[in-house]
């Protein structure tokens, strides 16, 4: 049963729609089914009581003469007597030998044989009921009784036969038109049952909207009337994103403390360091500023974690690129920016100071190594999951990275050529950074001949 239900799509008005029909038809089903049955053992009861009405009226209307003739006018009050083949016939046949002139109905043309007693015993009531085909290959029931006429026991078969195949033909017409009507009701019932649960979980809908509102940036909270059984969920949601907020408040807080406070002794020591001189001064003043590259490092990565877990966080991408590369080209004037971005607005799911931070990063390094060009791209995607994401791709025409070294490359403080300015920290960072958002950095042989990097970051 659990793998059953399982396999069921997952939405809830699906299921609930699904339930509910299921078991309306099965009902409908079963209800039909009962009517059918009751509708027909209470037509065979009738049938058989009116065999039994024209047996008794037909054994009334026959009777012996002195002679042993069998006599009588029975009218069976029936038409249906009279028409030949009608599939309703009744006979008076003589059993003792001293009986003679059998009786029938003009609807009988031919004869019904009769089966033996061991074969259809007599009932307490010297009775007995038996199918049988007519002369016109209908179906029959037989209805028939032995009667002893006279006082010198003269005994006589009467038989009345009804039509079965008209009675069965009348019980399955009522069947279909039961079917059809309860058809045409059930799948009224469903449409209405379909349409009340589609109104009732309409406040689900409204809690997703107000929640894409939230996630878009456009609402702080759930908000507007909801059912009582909504109200609890709201109110819980509301709080929970309250809680986030002081909980990442407190930690913007805490974080600012820190370098607040490592903020002082560190330009202390790099202050005392240029005044020792020497090469004893110099290894404080580098080390002093390796701690302060550190701290900043990991206070980013810190600031980035807290930020991911916001829920309204977002940030035009197509602006801030082109600022970041107005920046890089005055920092750079020997150096050809080549600028591609879609018309399309792009919105990244972070914060604005995160996303300059990754490609301020990626496009210091580009400029480093360029003899004279880097091509900044952006494109939207999808990624492995099918989630919408952009990619901003940075690459140059420097001397590149081999394959080999492109993962040492982005291992924090590890530098490929200690000739260039810098600390080693810059790719770290974007990788970090790029990993807190759920994304990922690669590094590629560009076909300007240098590094291609490629930069995967969730679209809002």
């Amino acid at each position: 049963m659990g793998a059953w239900l399982k396999s069921l799509p997952r939405m809830l008005t699906f299921r609930v729609v699904a339930f509910s029909s299921i078991w309306a038809i099965i009902a409908l089903v079963v209800i039909a089914t009962v009517i059918s049955a009751l509708f027909r053992q209470v037509s065979q009861r009738g049938f058989e009581n009116v065999l039994s009405a024209h047996l008794f009226n037909l054994i009334a209307s026959v009777s012996a003469t002195d002679a042993g003739r069998l006599e009588g006018s029975p009218n069976l009050g029936d038409l249906r007597f009279s028409q030949p083949f009608s599939g309703w016939y009744w006979s008076v046949e003589p059993v003792s030998e001293a009986l003679d002139n059998p009786l029938h109905s003009p609807s009988l043309i031919g004869s019904v044989p009769s089966p033996s007693a061991a074969e259809v015993p007599f009932d307490r009531e010297f009775r007995r009921h038996y199918l049988a085909q007519g002369p016109g290959g209908e179906e029959i029931e037989v209805l028939e009784a032995e009667v002893v006429l006279d006082q010198i026991d003269r005994i006589a078969r009467f038989r009345v036969m009804g039509n079965r195949s008209e009675l069965e033909e009348e019980i399955a017409a009522f069947t279909r038109r039961l079917f059809a009507y309860l058809a045409v009701f059930g799948i009224g019932m469903v449409a209405i049952n379909v349409f009340a649960i589609l109104v009732a979980l309409r406040p689900l809908g409204s809690i997703r909207s107000a929640l894409a509102k939230i996630r878009a940036g456009t609402a702080e909270s759930l908000s507007g009337p909801f059912p009582g059984e909504i109200e609890p969920l709201a109110r819980e949601t509301n709080a929970l994103i309250e809680s986030n907020r002081r909980i990442i408040e407190r930690a913007r807080t805490q974080v600012g403390n820190l370098a607040h406070s490592l903020k002082t002794p560190l330009a202390v020591l790099m202050n005392e360091g240029h005044a020792m001189g020497g090469a004893q001064g110099e290894l404080i003043s580098a080390q002093a500023a390796a701690m302060q590259k550190q701290i900043d490092h990991y206070l980013q990565r810190a600031r980035a974690a807290a930020q991911r877990a916001t829920l309204a966080a977002r940030s035009p991408v197509n602006e801030t690129l082109a600022r970041m590369a107005r920046v890089a080209e005055r920092l750079n004037p020997d150096k050809k920016l080549e600028i591609s971005m879609p018309d399309q607005l792009v919105v990244f799911a972070g914060e604005r100071e995160d996303l300059e931070e990754i490609t301020g990063n990626l496009l210091e390094n580009a400029m480093k190594w360029a003899h004279g060009k880097v091509r900044l791209c952006l494109e939207k995607s999808q990624d492995e999951s099918g989630r919408h994401c952009f990619l901003v791709v940075i690459e140059d025409d420097g001397p590149g990275i081999p394959e080999s070294q492109a993962r040492q490359a982005l291992k924090r403080g590890r530098r490929l050529d200690e000739s260039k300015p810098g600390t080693g920290l810059g790719l770290a960072i974007v990788v970090d950074l790029v990993e807190e958002y759920g994304g990922r950095l690669g590094l590629e042989r560009s076909d300007l001949g240098g590094l291609k990097a490629v930069a995967t970051l969730p679209c809002a």
